[in-house]
């Protein structure tokens, strides 16, 4: 029958969460999806730390995968693993963490209230956490702690709180952890938004607004007048400093022409001064080339005077001897 289907795929969700939370316990699991794809079976799991869900190597992934393809018969099993964002808002988390702090020690009360802090700090819209066992001595006692605003009862208790459980064994006995949490991005059916009163407008509000609007668009056209007037104003005072300005660009410029031809005349007066002082160095060469020219001759004629005068000499000496 498929009431009888449905109870056997319950039953075999159940035992492959057990399994998965003895396994990944030291991993921060965090619950589990599965989905039945055409393809196989996609089994994906939330944990705080993904990294020893995996293994060195998908060493864990794979023994995972083969035990639930060999214990619980689930076809072409593939294990998708996924890191909880944030773990404060994650029941399964945080029951196993309470779990942990009792098992070091450490009592009840104060390992709810510090929960309780963490949860309803990370944002959380309520939450209630039930700590049910040998918590104060020999008798069996239930102890609840809660914080916020949560459903008890109805479909949004079912639809948007999200439960967890685990246990911890202790030397008096075993201890139940039952946490809930309402997440806060839930938007509860009862929520009503208030909206302000919108107050109707009498008659003489509507005047005096026709009046106060009129008033403010003859002020506007005054002040328009006002500043076109100005405008014009400053238009004929930029068009008198432009004709100043063309006034002195005038001057200054018969002032460059006038430098311009006293510098040309200079530079005139002094080319011709280079010209006559070259022509007159050039002349001074010239003569003192003469000059040099007649020393030489005449110092040639005595040359030629002078063993004329010592033949003479040796003549003489030659008839006295």
């Amino acid at each position: 029958m498929i009431e009888k289907d449905f109870v056997t795929e319950g039953l075999k969700r159940t035992k492959i969460d057990e399994y998965l939370e003895s396994e990944l316990e030291r991993a921060g699991y965090g619950g589990m999806e599965v989905q039945v794809t055409p393809l196989g079976t996609m089994v994906v799991v939330y944990a705080e730390r993904p990294g020893m869900v995996i293994g060195r190597g998908g060493k864990t992934v794979r023994g995972i995968t083969q035990n639930l393809k060999t214990n619980f018969e689930l076809e072409n099993p593939q294990v998708e693993v996924k890191e909880v964002g944030v773990p404060e808002l994650n029941p399964k988390i945080m029951a196993h963490k309470i779990a942990s702090m009792l098992q070091r020690g450490m009592h009840f009360r104060r390992v709810s209230y510090t929960s309780l802090r963490r949860i309803m700090g990370a944002g959380a819209q309520g939450v209630e956490v039930t700590i049910s066992g040998k918590i104060r001595g020999a008798r069996s006692a239930t102890a609840k702690f809660s914080d916020g605003y949560i459903k008890k009862c109805g479909e949004p208790a079912t639809r948007f709180v999200k439960e967890g459980f685990a246990t911890v064994q202790l030397k008096p006995g075993v201890l139940g952890i039952y946490v809930r949490i309402m997440p806060p991005e839930v938007i509860l059916p009862d929520k009503v938004d208030i909206h302000p009163p919108v107050i109707e407008e009498t008659v003489t509000e509507v005047v005096e607004e026709t009046a106060e609007i009129v008033e403010v668009e003859e002020t506007a056209e005054s002040t328009e007048e006002a500043e076109l007037i100005e405008s014009e104003e400053e238009l004929e005072e930029l068009e008198e400093s432009l004709e100043e300005v063309e006034e002195e660009l005038e001057e200054s410029l018969e002032v460059v022409e006038e430098e311009a031809e006293v510098e040309e005349a200079v530079e005139s007066d002094a080319v011709e001064e280079e010209a006559e002082v070259e022509e007159a160095v050039e002349s001074d060469a010239v003569e003192e080339e003469a000059e040099v020219a007649e020393e030489v001759s005449e110092s040639d004629a005595v040359k030629e005077e002078v063993p004329e005068e010592k033949s003479e000499s040796a003549k003489e000496k030659e008839e006295s001897s």
